[in-house]
């Protein structure tokens, strides 16, 4: 799990690449701003997609009954630091799919983190478990810009 300190430090970093991007004006995401799902939601588990304006860090926090410590508060990414009963883990906002794209093209390949409509959340397996039902969102297990291998929804019996 990411520290808060090199969480911190690596949304800083993203928000460099997400400015730099911005003014290329070319695509920042290498796979056309279509992600790898490792894991869909199952229908019964995923919470409701709504319509409207997305939602904020504070919005995301609030439906899994967490106090945030708002980290980074920039115009085009927010990120709050999150501890509760289901683990501890990180909420990211964007202002467009074109920063949040570039934030994923940066997002560590090998911390599991969940997707929604401009919003990432970043914590481990168990805790993103916990909180996608009240969240949904799709699972990224690994690198969403190569092929996913399949993850079984229940261990296997050996």
């Amino acid at each position: 799990m990411l520290t808060v300190s090199r969480h911190a430090a690596f949304a800083a970093a993203a928000l460099a690449v997400v400015s730099l991007s911005a003014c290329s004006g070319g695509s920042a995401s290498p796979a056309g701003g279509a992600y790898q799902v490792s894991d869909p939601a199952p229908a019964a588990a995923a919470a409701p997609v709504e319509a409207g304006p997305p939602p904020t860090v504070e919005d995301l926090a609030a439906k899994v009954g967490c106090k945030v410590k708002i980290q980074v508060d920039a115009e085009e990414l927010r990120t709050g630091a999150c501890s509760t009963e289901a683990g501890d883990f990180f909420v990211n906002t964007f202002a467009t799919e074109k920063g949040k794209d570039a934030w994923m093209d940066q997002a560590p390949e090998y911390n599991p983190h969940l997707v929604g409509r401009l919003w990432t959340v970043l914590g481990t397996r168990e805790t993103l478990d916990k909180l996608r039902t009240d969240l949904g969102g799709d699972l990224h297990l690994s690198d969403h810009r190569v092929t996913p291998k399949a993850v079984p929804s229940t261990p296997a019996a050996y």
